[in-house]
């Protein structure tokens, strides 16, 4: 599943279902279950690390599971997030470590936030990197941002994540992630663009969804320094494995009741949306 394919069945009218992927058991199990692209994200360092938030993860741990992503998959696209510290410092560093991802086995990979990011995104594309941005709610900003807040929900605000879309889009970026942003301005920006967008917590006119695995499990139960009865689970998440009936209660068929949902625009439903 190249990206230009992704592209051909997004023309076609069809969703982009997208997973969290971190090791190739799980690559191996979601491209059985019709998975299209899978994200190695740097969400890592909360769900495997115990972390509070992604910041402290490296370009070393982004390259191991993306190396270990490429091996349990032949079909999938592979984008990888690059991590805090990775592309911030120069273009010329963010080059560098793109291509350290990419040889690694990623087939696009991912960056936060929109302004002078714009110009990072250009060079890494006219240097040969696919890359997404990633806009709305930026995991790698939740200091800045005061927390796990929903973006884009003042008028300026959203204008902003808008124009940021739209430059991004003009540079020639391959997807655009939007993440904790209202629906109506993620339906906005997806009819304002030429490439895909991607949504987790911005409703269901995107042209495809992703999911952090653990969150469609519903096992991940907060950071290790914090008792799991204390989680509220986020609202774009939903368990699948917990909707299952008694008797098909397996991780895989709950990866492919995701993939059916996104597929057949009954995921993210109202109540997963902003």
């Amino acid at each position: 599943m190249s990206l230009s394919k992704i592209n051909a069945m997004i023309g076609r009218g069809e969703k982009v279902a997208m997973l969290t992927c971190y090791d190739a058991t799980f690559a191996k199990l979601s491209e059985a279950a019709g998975v299209d692209m899978l994200l190695v994200g740097d969400s890592l360092g909360m769900v495997l690390q115990g972390a509070e938030n992604t910041l402290n993860v490296s370009i070393e741990d982004m390259e191991y599971h993306t190396k270990s992503v490429a091996a349990g998959t032949i079909a999938c696209s592979i984008m990888t997030d690059m991590p805090a510290g990775s592309y911030e410092l120069s273009k010329e560093t963010a080059l560098l470590n793109a291509k350290r991802l990419i040889a690694a086995g990623a087939d696009i990979v991912k960056i936060e936030g929109g302004g002078e990011m714009v110009n990072t995104a250009q060079y890494l594309i006219e240097h040969g990197v696919p890359v997404c941005a990633h806009l709305g709610f930026t995991p790698q900003s939740v200091k800045q941002l005061g927390g796990y807040r929903i973006q884009g929900k003042t008028e300026e605000s959203a204008q902003n994540i808008l124009q940021d879309a739209v430059a991004m889009d003009k540079v020639g970026v391959r997807f655009v992630l939007l993440e904790m942003v209202p629906a109506l301005l993620a339906k906005t920006i997806t009819e304002s663009i030429n490439a895909p967008t991607i949504g987790i917590g911005a409703g269901a006119d995107c042209d495809g969804q992703v999911l952090v695995i653990q969150d469609l499990l519903g096992i991940y139960t907060g950071p290790a320094s914090k008792k799991p009865e204390a989680f509220k689970s986020p609202r774009f998440a939903k368990n699948f494995l917990a909707e299952n009936s008694p008797g098909n209660c397996s991780i895989q068929s709950a990866v492919q009741a995701y993939v059916e949902a996104v597929k057949n625009n009954a995921f993210p439903g109202k109540e997963h949306s902003y």
